[in-house]
């Protein structure tokens, strides 16, 4: 029976005793600050990044995952026996599922050992999908078998959230549809959602409290009826509205999982400090 190891990249920002249960291997993002360049959710982390984000006069910059860090990421699985799934961020936030094809395009005689799926998503609605390939290698699924079961949890997952400000997906080149709100009032809130793996814009609350009122409402209603559920929290430095915020669709919905994470710096220079949002699986 072949071996199947899960790898995905530092967006999906899942919990590391996830990581360390089933054996997932995660890849950096690139976060460039000024002459400095960090391995996102490695060299530097969630705390150490909003603080100095608060200060800076010098805004950081992301790059994709190095093409040298797949291939030696699958090459050390495939020495150890394992065939390898990569599942990772969208290809339209993202040159990530770019570097992957050219990583293992470089491992010439093993290639045909590693199949590559973009996720078209981000953060924990990703995670998830991570998440049930990872669980059924565990139980010996075959390679097809978790390619088909990450496609199916791509049909069932989705992520949405609000924003303090546009300003940090404009300047990231990653607003999308959202660019239609720009120059909302303040007072204003976004809500935004991944779909078809770009963000676009949904509505506009009056304050940010009715927006996570919102945001609760929307879940629950792309969640009604379908079973199981798996919800996450996602939140940029904003840890109490983020465990509030989940432990309130928690109540509401009743999911057989429920995970409360942050998101990656490399996620939150785009995002912006303040957000947060909620993923969910359902129907898987």
């Amino acid at each position: 029976m072949a071996k199947i190891a899960i790898v995905t990249d530092s967006t999906a920002y899942i919990p590391n005793e996830y990581l360390q249960q089933y054996k997932i291997t995660v890849v950096p993002q690139v976060l460039i600050w000024g002459d400095q360049t960090y391995e996102d959710g490695v060299t530097i982390q969630p705390d150490e990044f909003y603080k100095r984000l608060s200060t800076a006069k010098v805004m950081p910059s992301t790059s994709q995952v190095s093409v040298i860090n797949m291939q030696t990421a699958f090459y050390n699985l495939i020495e150890q026996g394992y065939e390898v799934l990569g599942v990772f961020v969208s290809s339209k936030l993202s040159g990530t599922v770019q570097s992957a094809m050219q990583g293992r395009e470089a491992l010439s005689k093993s290639k045909d050992r590693i199949e590559i799926i973009d996720s078209n998503s981000v953060a924990m609605a990703m995670g998830f999908q991570v998440l049930a390939a990872a669980r059924a290698a565990a139980e010996g699924a075959s390679m097809l078998e978790c390619k088909k079961l990450v496609d199916r949890a791509r049909e069932c997952t989705g992520v949405y959230f609000v924003v303090d400000t546009l300003e940090f997906l404009y300047r990231g080149g990653r607003i999308g549809g959202a660019q239609r709100f720009m120059g909302t009032a303040l007072n204003l809130k976004p809500i935004l959602a991944l779909q078809d793996g770009k963000v676009e814009a949904l509505e506009r609350v009056r304050t940010k409290s009715k927006a996570l009122d919102r945001l609760i409402e929307i879940i629950v209603g792309q969640t009604a009826g379908k079973t199981p559920v798996r919800l996450a929290s996602l939140h940029a430095n904003v840890p109490d509205e983020g465990k509030d915020l989940l432990d309130r669709a928690t109540a509401l919905i009743n999911p057989v999982e429920s995970i409360f994470t942050s998101v990656s710096p490399v996620v939150g220079s785009h995002a912006g400090p303040g957000t947060l949002g909620l993923a969910y699986m359902a129907g898987l």
